[in-house]
């Protein structure tokens, strides 16, 4: 008698959407090599649109929660954005913000230091190239003959994902390391036990510090800060030993400490530690214990050694940090 024949498991349908981000964390995905292979064999992509051409009018015609799991890479910026963040999270079964921007608001999230009216005047009046002696402004809609053109409205914040639809997991980086994508996507994929939902997964719960492998004393103190290219950096002592700023004392690990391998400083793409809502609060802590002064004017002569600190120390996190913006 023949064998019996069983039917294989259905596969997974995969959305991966690009929201205010650079592209790196689509690349991400790209840079799983051969194994990409195996995750197509295990999912269909039903929506990429830097891949496949599918278009939102798809998407939403979909039945609701027929997406098993979406990708969400990219801060929201504008009314697409979250436009597009609502429509999947009504057609998903599980919703990740995947890479920094998505989970903290990442690099676009630095525009939060300043308003949609600052943006505008810099971009269309004051910078280096542009010619705008009429003051012309983007508008969300104009008419011209054919009928009436429409752009989204850009928002005065930038916005983690979170501040928008419920978020059921978080992978962080810039972009992800590849192999805790292929670790949460095997998880998935397998059936496996899922931490709660909330958590940041593909990551662990140690500071980068704890996974550094530079040698470090029990006597840090510091007497001006460095950009990384004024000095002449040893490959082998803690950075913030040596004066330069490194975010690994504010940085959740799990990324492989890739920065700091390659003799640059951890940037904090990885989001805080457990425990810690506000990297840059506590990046701020940590370089409070090792200033090696005691007079408030030695203390603040230290501290202007620094370049720009609320962009160094939320370079990745102000959207999701406790501040949000600057207040204007």
């Amino acid at each position: 008698m023949p064998a019996e024949q069983t039917n294989p498991k259905p596969k997974l349908k995969l959305a991966i959407y690009w929201g205010s981000a650079c592209g790196g964390c689509c690349v991400s995905v790209l840079d799983t090599h051969e194994t990409l292979l195996d995750i197509v064999a295990a999912a269909d992509p039903v929506f990429w649109p830097i891949a496949l051409d599918i278009k939102y009018k798809d998407v939403e015609q979909m039945p609701d929660k027929s997406i098993d799991l979406t990708l969400f890479n990219g801060a929201v910026r504008n009314s697409e954005n979250k436009h597009i963040a609502q429509l999947l999270r009504q057609k998903t079964k599980i919703l990740v913000a995947y890479g920094s921007c998505a989970y903290m608001g990442g690099i676009p999230g630095l525009a939060n230091f300043f308003g949609k009216e600052d943006i505008f005047n810099r971009a269309y009046i004051e910078s280096e190239s542009t010619n705008n002696p009429d003051h012309v402004f983007p508008a969300t809609k104009y008419t011209v003959k054919e009928g009436v053109l429409e752009i989204p409205e850009f928002f005065n914040d930038v916005l983690p994902l979170n501040k928008v639809v419920d978020v059921d997991y978080y992978i962080p980086g810039c972009p992800p390391q590849s192999e805790r994508l292929i670790e949460v996507f095997t998880a998935i994929v397998s059936g496996a036990e899922l931490p709660p939902p909330g958590s940041v997964v593909g990551a662990n719960d140690k500071t980068n510090c704890e996974e550094c492998k530079r040698k470090k004393s029990d006597n840090k103190t510091i007497d001006r800060f460095y950009r990384p290219w004024e000095i002449q950096d040893d490959k082998e002592t803690c950075f913030l030993e040596q004066g330069v700023i490194c975010m690994g004392p504010a940085t959740r690990g799990g990324c492989g400490v890739r920065c700091v391998e390659g003799n640059s400083p951890c940037r904090g793409c990885y989001g805080p530690p457990p425990g810690s809502e506000d990297p840059g609060a506590k990046m701020m802590s940590a370089i409070g214990t090792m200033i090696n002064a005691d007079k408030p004017e030695e203390i603040d002569k230290i501290i202007e050694s620094i370049v720009d600190p609320a962009g160094l120390f939320y370079r990745f996190s102000l959207p999701g940090s406790i501040l949000g913006r600057k207040v204007l």
